[in-house]
């Protein structure tokens, strides 16, 4: 299935997800089982119960990722594999440069923060990203649509420097690039900030090779 890993990927990351000295009592079901529905819950977004039979139980399932994902270990095995994938096409493991950005959703039945985005007139959340210039998730922030820009910026930011402390270079669109790259450079002097503008006819555009 395409939501699995690979079994190329699965040697790089398979130490994160075992138990600490390899105590307590050993698992019923394969890690890389458990591994790939927790992914298969992810991209798919169906309901825990839903779960096809191929993977083991669902309730089981939903332990191993709330425990993994209170512990960070998907956040570490995000970033062993972007660092990964880096080095393979040629790039230095930890990006010099960046891009921010913003994307606003409809909230869900399920409740949760939510708020109202004038500008693009969606009542919701919030996602605020800061990806490197291959489009890898470098950092993430997620807020109800109300938050503006400029106030959530700098702290995606810092998240993003913690992960690559070379990060001198950070590249916007036009919305983002008043306020929002003010409160970027003065939080964090060292970066600049960069405003990218489509081009005229919207269509073509000037690739940036940018470490």
């Amino acid at each position: 299935m395409n939501t699995d890993l690979t079994d190329a990927e699965w040697v790089w990351v398979a130490d994160l997800f075992e138990r600490p000295g390899g105590r307590g009592t050993p698992p019923k079901y394969a890690r890389k089982q458990m591994v790939d529905a927790c992914l298969y819950i992810v991209r798919t977004g169906c309901a825990w119960r839903l779960l096809p039979k191929r993977f083991p139980p669902w309730h089981g399932v939903y332990k191993a990722f709330s425990r993994w994902a209170a512990a960070g270990v998907f956040a570490a095995m995000h970033d062993r594999l972007r660092q990964r994938w880096r080095h393979r096409v040629g790039r230095d493991p930890k990006p010099t440069a960046a891009i921010i950005d913003a994307q606003s959703t409809r909230g869900t039945a399920q409740g949760g923060m939510t708020g109202f985005d004038a500008g693009r007139k969606v009542k919701g959340r919030q996602r605020h990203l800061v990806v490197d210039t291959l489009g890898l998730l470098l950092a993430l922030r997620v807020t109800s649509a109300s938050v503006q820009n400029r106030v959530a910026a700098a702290p995606v930011v810092a998240q993003a420097m913690a992960k690559a402390p070379g990060l001198r270079k950070l590249c916007t669109d036009g919305a983002d690039g008043g306020q929002c790259a003010r409160a970027i450079e003065t939080a964090h002097p060292t970066r600049a900030v960069e405003v990218v503008r489509h081009p005229g006819n919207r269509r073509t555009g000037t690739w940036q090779d940018a470490r």
